[in-house]
Parts: C-alpha cells; sequence; structure tokens
C-alpha cells in the first residue's frame, strides 16, 4: 500500500495548544482529529486518539488526496486520483508522460496537436500496444480550423485504434470530427442507459463553448455523418439524448491558447450553466466539472476543488519533466521564470483568425518577433507589398532569411502535408504570405523541442504564470533537482500538498489559531 493512501493508527496523545503543535498535528490529514477547548474554555487546541478531560468542539475524519475531487470522475475513468496531465501539443507531451499517469492510476493525454498525421499514428499504435488492457489514457483531439481534413482524420484514428479517452480542446465551434468522436460505439447498456465506447474530455473558456459541448450533439451534424456512413442511425439518435461530453474542462489563465479568464470567476459560471443543461436537457448521469489553468501549487490545486472541480488539469509545469518532450536548454529556461514572465503571441494554428496563446517571455524574444509578423500580415495584402526597409527587418531579425527563402521550404512542407494549401497561396498573395510568417511560429516550438542552440532567443515555449508559481513552491527542495521531476512525482506532491492545505482550511474554520507554516507544503519522495 503507498504511502498516499495507507491507514495511520490514532494514538491517544495529549492535547496541543501551541502553534508549532497545531501545524504539526494539522499535517496528519490521515488520522481523525479532535478540536477540543483548553482548561480555561477559551483557547482551542488539537488532539489526535481518545480524548479525556478536555472538551471535543468538533472531530474531522481521515482526508486522502484521492477524496479531494469527485467520486463519480474516479469511477468513470478507471483511475484512483482526480488529476489529469493534460495534452502539451507538439509531443511535449510524451506516450513516456501517458503511460507513466496510466500505471500510476491517474490520467494522461498525448499531445497530438500540431504533429503530422504520421507522428500521431506512431504514438497512438504504440500507446494502444503498451496500454491495452487499460482505459486510462488518451490522446488530444486539437481543432484545426486551417486543416479540417486533417482533424477529421485524426479522430478516426482515434476511434479506429480504440483510444479510450479523448481530449478536445481549442474548439470554438463543434465539427464533424468532435461530434464522431463522442457518438461512435454508442449504445444501450443492459439496464437501458446509454453506454460510451469513448469518453470525451471538452477544454473550453467560454461559457457559449460550453454550452454546445454541454448539449446534446446538433442533428444537421449527425444526419450529415449518417449521410456519410461514419456513424449508424442508431448512434445519431443516442447521440441526441446525451452530451457531446460528460467531462468539461474549464481552462483558465492557462500556458498556450487561453482566454485568461481567472478561475474563480470562470469555473462558478460554467457550473451553473451545467446545471441549468442537465435540468433541461433531463441527462440521467451526471456531468463533471474540471479546472485547468494556473495550477502549479498545491494552493491553487486546492482552491481548484473547493470551487467544486470534480478533477484537475495539469499542463504547463509538466514541460520540465524528466518525460517531457523538450529540449533541456528550453526546460532550464522554464526554471528561471517567475509569475510574471509571460506574454501573448499569435498561434501558428490559428495566425490568420489572429488568435494568441500565452509564452514564456523571460530569455526569449518569441513573443515580440511573432508579433511583428502578424502586424505586417495585418497591414498588408501580400509580401511583395510589404515595405523594402520593413521586409529587410524582418528578414534579418526574425526569419533569418530571405522571404523567397522561407517560401521555398514551407512550399517543401505543405507538398509533403496538404498540397492544397499550395494551390491556395498561388491564388492568395496573402495566404502566401500567412504561411511564410507561419513558418517561423512552427519552427520556434520545434527549436525549443529540439534545443537548437542558434535559435535560443526564438524559441516558443507554451507558459503561464503557474510555472513561476510552480519554480518558487519547488526552489530547494526534492523537485528542485532535475532527476526527481517525473510527471508522477509533480502530480502526487500537488494533490498530497493539496490534502494538507485542505485540512488547514478545514480546521481554520473551527477557529483553531493554525499558524502560517500550517498552509506550507514542502515536496518530497511520493510512492
Amino acid at each position: 500500500m503507498s504511502v498516499l493512501s495507507a491507514p495511520v493508527a490514532a494514538v491517544a496523545s495529549p492535547p496541543v495548544f501551541s502553534p508549532e503543535e497545531i501545524a504539526a498535528r494539522a499535517r496528519r490529514i490521515r488520522e481523525p482529529v479532535h478540536i477540543v477547548s483548553g482548561p480555561n474554555g477559551r483557547e482551542l487546541g488539537l488532539a489526535a486518539g481518545p480524548v479525556s478531560n478536555n472538551q471535543v468542539l468538533g472531530t474531522l475524519p481521515p482526508l486522502y488526496p484521492e477524496w479531494l475531487g469527485g467520486r463519480t470522475f474516479c469511477e468513470a475513468h478507471g483511475v484512483r486520483f482526480p488529476y489529469v496531465a493534460g495534452e502539451m501539443a507538439n509531443g511535449i507531451a510524451t506516450t513516456r508522460m501517458v503511460s507513466a499517469m496510466a500505471r500510476a492510476e491517474m490520467l494522461g493525454f498525448f499531445g497530438a496537436g500540431g504533429l503530422a498525421y504520421a507522428d500521431v499514428e506512431r504514438a497512438v499504435h504504440a500507446l494502444a500496444g503498451e496500454l491495452r488492457s487499460r482505459s486510462n489514457w488518451g490522446v488530444n483531439l486539437i481543432h484545426s480550423p486551417a486543416e479540417p481534413a486533417l482533424e477529421f482524420r485524426v479522430a478516426e484514428l482515434l476511434l479506429r485504434c480504440g483510444v479510450p479517452r479523448i481530449s478536445a480542446s481549442a474548439f470554438m465551434e463543434l465539427t464533424p470530427a468532435v461530434v464522431l468522436c463522442s457518438a461512435r460505439g454508442l449504445r444501450r447498456g443492459a439496464d437501458g442507459g446509454i453506454v460510451r465506447r469513448t469518453r470525451m474530455l471538452a477544454k473550453v473558456s467560454r461559457p457559449e463553448v460550453a454550452e454546445r459541448f454541454l448539449s446534446p450533439a446538433p442533428a444537421a451534424l449527425l444526419d450529415r455523418l449518417v449521410v456519410q456512413g461514419k456513424l449508424t442511425p442508431q448512434e445519431a439518435g443516442l447521440a441526441a439524448l446525451v452530451p457531446v461530453a460528460e467531462d468539461i474542462t474549464v481552462e483558465a489563465d492557462s500556458g498556450g491558447h487561453t482566454d485568461n479568464r481567472p478561475l474563480s470567476a470562470l469555473l462558478p459560471r460554467i457550473a451553473l450553466l451545467r446545471d441549468a443543461l442537465c435540468r433541461r436537457f433531463g441527462y440521467r448521469r451526471p456531468v463533471r466539472i474540471g479546472a485547468a489553468g494556473g495550477l502549479g501549487t498545491p494552493a491553487a490545486v486546492a482552491a481548484a476543488f473547493a470551487l467544486g472541480a470534480s478533477y484537475v488539469v495539469v499542463g504547463s509545469v509538466n514541460q520540465t519533466a524528466t518525460e517531457a518532450g523538450l529540449s533541456e536548454e528550453a526546460k532550464a529556461m522554464l526554471c528561471e521564470a517567475d509569475v510574471a514572465d509571460v506574454a501573448m503571441a499569435p498561434a501558428a494554428d490559428m495566425f490568420e483568425l489572429g488568435v494568441t496563446l500565452q509564452v514564456l517571455s523571460r530569455g526569449t524574444m518569441f513573443a515580440q518577433r511573432a508579433g511583428r509578423l502578424h502586424a505586417a500580415y495585418r497591414a498588408h495584402g501580400s509580401l511583395e507589398e510589404i515595405p523594402p526597409t520593413v521586409r529587410a527587418a524582418i528578414e534579418r531579425d526574425v526569419l533569418r532569411a530571405s522571404f523567397d527563402e522561407v517560401w521555398q521550404h514551407t512550399r517543401a512542407f505543405w507538398e509533403r502535408r496538404d498540397p492544397s494549401e499550395i494551390t491556395r497561396a498561388k491564388a492568395d498573395p496573402k495566404h502566401r504570405m500567412a504561411l511564410v510568417f507561419r513558418w517561423y511560429l512552427g519552427s520556434s516550438s520545434r527549436w525549443a523541442i529540439t534545443g537548437e542552440a542558434s535559435r535560443r532567443t526564438d524559441y516558443q515555449i507554451w507558459c503561464g504564470p503557474a510555472t513561476g508559481a510552480f519554480n518558487r513552491w519547488v526552489a530547494g527542495t526534492f523537485l528542485a533537482e532535475p532527476a526527481n521531476r517525473s510527471v508522477v512525482q509533480i502530480a502526487l506532491n500537488l494533490l498530497e500538498g493539496a490534502a494538507v492545505l485542505t485540512r488547514a482550511h478545514q480546521l481554520r474554520t473551527y477557529g483553531v489559531p493554525l499558524p502560517s507554516e500550517a498552509f506550507a507544503y514542502t515536496p518530497r519522495g511520493l510512492a
């Protein structure tokens, strides 16, 4: 039995009243604790085990990290802990990371976003072969408005290979791909309830997007998929009775794609919407709300559960984990970040739409340089219209190559991936300009992954304020050592710390005079 779940036998001990003793007793979360009054009847203290000659004012039962979220989440996904390692794109959330989380009885998602189809296919086959007997793993399906055919092809791959969990992210509208993943395999169980073959976790940051995932799939999309032979009429009929996703991950101020919303405002808003839609559609099963974004310390995780989250999704802080697919140079840069060392920059996958994402600003000029490219894109209709002085500065300071050289690289890339982009670029000079500028945005992420030393100041590293908070929390502790920073150790320590803080907050509500050290948790090796 692991350290995290092993019960501790309560041993009778004298009540304690000093700040130091109260803090120490409060940390023993796996034991029941009594709140007692002192001899004079005014001061409050804590006691474990049988209590005599003191007035017991209240008792708290044992508290385990496993119990912090909603029990239905753990039951639905076959996990022990209400914790998810999020899908960092471009394979930064590696197959190693997903496997480690699955074996630790948690849930992890492979970061398929931004990868070529062949790379996703290799990863999915590797995971399916290794984790075939498990249901607690998954792969990301990211909205790709510029490449809808690729999005649908990836969706079919995930279904064909029996990926048990899919995390849908960055969607603004429901697409045929995401509806297919939600509806394929729906059937009636022996009790008459609707059984899902594939469970979807939908990541949202806006109420209007959440409403689409909380509602049944639109009839028009279901009908189209039936006509195309992608769904049976029976599957489509059942899809009209259930929400598109039964797990809604509320994404607050996160690294990468984000709307920079505070979790304390966003999660309650989505929870109210969930309740209203569940009543409207009469769902038989509960729809769970999870929390993501800004979760880099035990205090943040505890706060997310206190807001009502059934589970938490931790993303960008895992980029420094031993299993993360990021170069050692980029990891070292992340380890130097503080909470203010972030900036917004254009997103490669939604460049033309003006969508931005949150990135590291300390030690890299990516945000400023990418911003210059998008400003030129907005101001001009083609590469040829860009004034010579502006063009020269971009070629020298940002691309480090001429527009023509970059176009040759870009054309070769799209000829392999999707030749229709080349055809469109020939007919639309502005689209050609977008593809050239997107070369820099896409390359900057790859440079950070491979550790291209000559382009260190161009690294695109997705990062939110949580990374800086995480760095301050682990400084000088067990997790400060890179070799100790596995994705599982990060998860277990965040959960353990969140449980310690939750117990401290519980005791505070009883009026127990807790010192500040009772609200601090120092990382350590956990098993």
